[in-house]
Formats: structure tokens, sequence, C-alpha cells
């Protein structure tokens, strides 16, 4: 279908968007005016866009029914062979629901998106399969990935492995709880505020958020440029570090990647601690009404378990940790507003490959069926519209300048120490809020969880959990955060813990 030339009424409805004062001449003039732009549109429609090549045969797959998925954790299930053989050979993956796997239907976590189906593989999955692995389906997210809870995604929540009828985390709900529960190997996550982290550390897997731009975005639903990470998810650090070196490195359309310096990790988590700098940063410990005493010690006392084994451990106070999810507030409720709504997904002004299968698609969802969002979306397109409308984006523009502080105190706490040290999350897993729970309590039990996982969001610096013990049946996670590019070094330290045990 050619594209329509706007009409009078059109040009008056932009016009008055944008405070112009525009006379029935005016807009006739202006209509006469787009007849040229207009043309290039159209000329646009006849040309063809190039497209990542999908590169192995599949078929549609189904969506299962409850015998087959306890967890709610499968949203699609396929099998997709790669190539037959590779360092990834004879492993099955889950793929995030957000992540394009072409002729695999794709929902976000959300209705407003249900009957998308992708035309393009993200460039994790094409690693994923060049590498020899296995796609087994799409894992559940989170609505739009914007939860730490399990409770969001439409139509149902997933239940943790460990104790149903608690959360599992999010936003990577069902990357987390397939692995943990053995249903696959291991799984593509998402983070921009800990959705790789959370998940991980709630269903007692290693979950890794690597560097900002080390893993290629691309053909990955986004939520703001500067926050996006996509990363690996498994039972332990020797296969997140196998899978990280599958997928890592820089493909030319993810305008998130610049000078991205990769590793062998698999044979970086060979080398001992001793002697490795650990700092305990004291202010990732006791956040008030959040932290669980529990939580804390196993902690410290895996920490010291590190010291143990030659690591030089010392606890040091960073005084602007605590304000990392202040800054990540302003940039995830504006920017997400900005990019993940108003742009439907893709925005403008950032060259790289844009999935524009999706645009119209999303779009149309939202617009047509905005109630059908999440508890959370909702807060957050409100309020970020309300802060563009009021502030002009003026604090979303200082929390990203600030965040240029925040990451230099990291670097130089990383200065004294080679990693950091804290819980990743500050408390245990919770109930999963029951149906009819009040919007206030859906809410609290989607963001309460990010106080130590967000700020490395904001700051690119490379972190994984890995689980250091249980208490009430539940899983407790350790965070290591490293240096810019030192993702080996984070898993070296992870590995060593996790043979320890």
């Amino acid at each position: 279908m050619p594209v329509r030339k706007p009409s009078i009424e059109d040009l008056r409805k932009a016009a008055t968007a944008f405070h112009l004062t525009l006379t029935p001449d005016d807009l006739a003039s202006f209509r006469g005016l787009t007849d040229g732009v207009i043309a290039s549109y159209r000329r646009l429609d006849e040309l063809s866009e190039p497209r990542p090549a999908v590169r192995y045969p599949r078929t549609t797959g189904y969506r299962p029914g409850p015998d087959e998925n306890k967890l709610n954790a499968w949203y699609w299930k396929c099998s997709i062979k790669g190539a037959p053989s590779g360092k990834l050979a004879g492993k099955k993956f889950a793929i995030k629901d957000n992540v394009c796997v072409a002729g695999i239907p794709m929902m976000n976590g959300t209705a407003v998106l249900e009957g998308y189906i992708p035309d393009i593989d993200a460039t994790v999955v094409t690693r994923i399969l060049d590498a020899g692995g296995e796609i087994a389906g799409k894992a559940v997210c989170e609505s739009l990935c914007f939860s730490g809870g399990s409770h969001t995604s439409d139509p149902m929540p997933v239940h943790n492995p460990h104790k149903r009828g608690y959360t599992a985390g999010g936003s990577s709900s069902g990357s987390g709880a397939l692995v943990a529960a053995g249903e696959v190997d291991m799984a593509i996550g998402g983070d921009q505020g800990g959705s790789i982290r959370i998940p991980a550390s709630w269903c007692g897997i290693a979950g890794h958020k690597p560097t900002y731009g080390l893993v290629p975005y691309t053909g990955v639903f986004p939520i703001e440029l500067t926050l996006d990470h996509t990363g690996p998810m498994a039972r332990t650090v020797a296969d997140v570090a196998v899978f990280l070196e599958a997928i890592a490195g820089p493909d030319g359309l993810d305008p998130r990647q610049r000078d991205v310096r990769t590793d062998k990790y698999t044979e970086a988590i060979k080398g001992s601690v001793g002697g490795l700098r650990l700092a305990i940063v004291t202010e990732g410990f006791g956040w008030e009404g959040a932290s669980e005493k529990d939580v804390d010690q196993m902690v410290q006392d895996a920490v010291h378990k590190l010291e143990r084994l030659g690591a030089k451990v010392t606890t040091i106070s960073l005084p602007m940790h605590r304000d990392g999810i202040h800054i990540w507030n302003a940039i995830a409720v504006e920017g997400a507003t900005m990019l993940m709504v108003r742009g439907n997904s893709m925005g403008t002004n950032w060259k790289g490959h844009y999935t524009t299968s999706l645009l119209d698609v999303f779009a149309k969802g939202w617009q047509s069926r905005a109630d059908d969002l999440s508890e959370t979306t909702k807060l957050v397109v409100m309020l970020g519209q309300y802060m563009q409308d009021n502030y002009h984006g003026r604090y979303y523009a200082k929390a990203q300048n600030i965040a240029r502080s925040l990451r230099g105190a990291y670097d130089e706490a990383l200065q004294q120490a080679d990693l950091l040290v804290m819980p990743t999350l500050p408390m245990k897993a919770t109930p999963i809020p029951s149906p009819t729970a009040s919007r206030e309590e859906y809410v609290a039990r989607a963001l309460e969880m990010i106080p130590n996982t967000c700020p490395f969001d904001v700051t690119g610096h490379p972190a994984l959990t890995v689980p250091c013990g249980m208490s009430g049946g539940l899983p407790v996670g350790m965070m290591l955060v490293g240096r810019h590019w030192e993702d080996g070094t984070v898993l070296r330290a992870g590995h060593a813990f996790e043979q320890a045990k």
C-alpha cells in the first residue's frame, strides 16, 4: 500500500502538536510542498532493504500445553538445529521472547504484540546456531521486559523452580526457570535493570551481564539504548564462559558496540584467584526495607570462601552506589517511554539494523490495546511522558551526565581492587502476587529488588551472579563486578567459587 499524501486535517493535527498557528491557505501551501518528499517515501517502497540472512531451516513449532509447561516458562517450543559441530554442539537453548527468531512467534510478554512473527534471526541466535547449538524454543519474559518479578507476563506468571508460588525473577523469567529446571542447558537473557541477574539469582543459576556492547543487541527488542544488554544464563560458570565466547564480538549492526574487546573466556576461567583483590562494597548491604540478614550474611561468607582460596579481601565504602537507582530511574523511565513506546520499539537517530517488521505491529498493538499493557508499563509511560512534557528531557540529560560520575566512582574503586562484591539482590524470592493483588503490591513486587543490579546497567560494567547458598528453600546470589572488557576476570572468580563449593 503506497504512502498516502497527508490531508489538510492531518497537517492541522501535526501543526497543533507542534504549537504552530497556520491558516487554511498556509496548510494548503504546505500540503503542496509535501509532494517531493512523499515521492521519496513511495520510492522506498520499491527498494529492497538488506536483512541478516536466515541460514538454518526450521518449522513453526507449537505453543505447549500445561502438561509440557509446569512452570509456565515456555512461550513456544520448536527445534532449530545449528551447525553439525562447534563449541555449543549438543547443547539446547531457550531464547528469551524479546529476541527475534525468524518464523517463530514473538510476544515479548505482552498481549499487544501477540501474533507477531519475526522475519530475521537476532545476531545472538545466528551465533548460537553457527556454534552448533539447538534452539529448543522461546522462554516467557515479562511484559515488555519491565519487571524484576515474574508476575507481569501475559497470560500467566512464571513459577520459581525451587518453590512453586514464588517468583522466578524477571524479566528473563522463563530463561532462568528453564535452565534451573534442567529443561535446557543454557538460555539467552536480557538485562536493562538486572533482568539476567535477578532470575539467575532467584532460580539458583549463573547469569552474566556482559560489558556494555560486548554482545550485539541486533534483533532484540530494546528498552533504552544506553541500558540494553543481552547475555548468557547457565547452570555453571563454565557454561556461561563457553556461551559468551560464542556470542561476543561486534556485528557491525549494533550502535551500542564500540571498540569491543573479546577474550578466550573458557581459558580465562582456568586461572587461580590467588592474589585477586576483592572489595566488599558496604553500600551493597543493608538496604532499608529490602535487605534480609540471611542474604547479607551468606554473601559475606561466600566472599571469605574466596579469601580462603587465596583472594585478598577488603571492605570499601562507595557512597555513590546508593545513587545508582536514582540515576537509573530517570534514564529508564524517560528513555523507555521515548524509545520503547513512543518510538514503537526502534526509535530514530542511530545507525544499524532496524527490525522494520516489528514497528507497525507493535505500534498498532499498543495504540489500540493500551489498556492491556502491564501496570508497570502504564506507570512508566505516564510518568515518562509527564517528565518530558514538563521538564523537556532535562532530568534525563542530567542523569546521563551524572552516570559518567557513577562510572568514574566504580572505576576508581576498581583501580584498588580487581572485583567489587555485594549481594545480587537484597532479598530472597517473594510470593507471586495473587490475581486480586492491589496495583501497589503488583508494582512493588516488580521493582523492589533492583538497587544493586541497576547501577551496572547504567555504567556498563560486567556483572556476574553465582549461587552462594539456600535459605528457606530459596537460592541466594553473590554478584561479582569487574572492569570494562575484563569479563574473563569476573568469570574466573565465579568459576573458582563454584568449584570450591
